[in-house]
Order: C-alpha cells, then structure tokens, then sequence
C-alpha cells in the first residue's frame, strides 16, 4: 500500500475514530493518543490492510479494543469517584445544559449499550453496520439500542422532574 493509498483509505477515517474513542476513553488527549497509536500500528501493517473487506469497521473495532485496554489500566476508584461526582454535578446543572446531560447519561450506561447508541444515533450506521461491527446478532443491536433509548429517556424524565421541583420552591 503506498502512501497516498493509506492517506485515502486510512488515515479519512482518523476523525471518526476520535470521535469512537472519546465516547470510551472520555478525554480528548486519551481519545488522541489512541488514534495516534492505532495509525501508527496500520501503518506498519499496511501491507496486510488489504485482507480486511470493510477496513471501516476493522478501524473502529480496533478503536474499541484499544480504548478498552486502556481503561482496564486506569485506577477503578478513582474512575468510580469521578463518575460519582460528574453524576452529582448533573443534577445541579441548569436545563439549557440538556445536551451535556445527555452525553453523560450515554456515558454512564453499560459499553455494548453505549458503543450502540453512538454508532447509530451519532455515527449514523445501520443496524446491519453495527452488528458487524461489534460482532453481534442484528437482533441484540435492536435490543439493546432499544434499553440504552430507554435508560437515557428515564434519566432525562427524572433529571426534567428533579429541575421543575427545584424550580417550584
């Protein structure tokens, strides 16, 4: 593969999967190191990039293991006191901050619900798209971009009931 054949089949997809990673890694220079990393690596096995059918869902694959790696190294207290107190911060925040809430509510739910709804809801992929992508059954893509819908709509619910008592007192 020469480089401007990379330059055209890898390295347009580098904003895509920044955007994948800091759905997982929630920090714009993780999120870029990522990246960073992963080009690295597809460049040195650039040659044997051509196997891949669909080389956009191999990218964003090997986003999701990167980022999951990642996070297995980083102190589960500490990462646990961060969402505690980001979780306690949302509810003090003003309504016009909807789409800030929402993006947390998103990153709070469980990684197949949060890797679903992003990739159809923000991304734009089909449901045949994602499940290649994350190696599931059409049918568990529905399901379970149906509970992450679900779980966020609660949330927002409670979040509007929390914000209109706060308001009436």
């Amino acid at each position: 593969m020469t480089q401007e054949t990379f330059k055209n089949t890898v390295f347009i997809l580098k904003d895509e999967m920044y955007r994948f990673a800091k759905r997982f890694v929630m920090s714009s220079d993780e999120a870029e190191d990522v990246v960073q990393d992963l080009m690295m690596k597809f460049w040195q096995k650039r040659d044997e990039l051509g196997q891949f059918g669909n080389f956009k869902s191999y990218a964003l694959k090997s986003v999701r293991n990167e980022c999951l790696n990642r996070l297995k190294h980083h102190d589960v207290k500490i990462g646990f006191a961060d969402m505690q107190l980001h979780r306690s911060e949302l509810y003090s925040m003003e309504v016009d901050n909807l789409k800030e809430h929402i993006l947390g509510f998103i990153n709070q739910l469980p990684e197949k619900q949060k890797m679903v709804i992003h990739l159809k809801d923000v991304e734009e992929y089909d449901v045949s798209e994602i499940s290649e992508m994350l190696e599931m059954e059409e049918n568990a893509v529905r399901v379970n971009l149906m509970r992450a819908r679900q779980k966020v709509k609660e949330q927002i619910s409670q979040l509007m009931s929390y914000e209109k008592r706060s308001i009436t007192r």
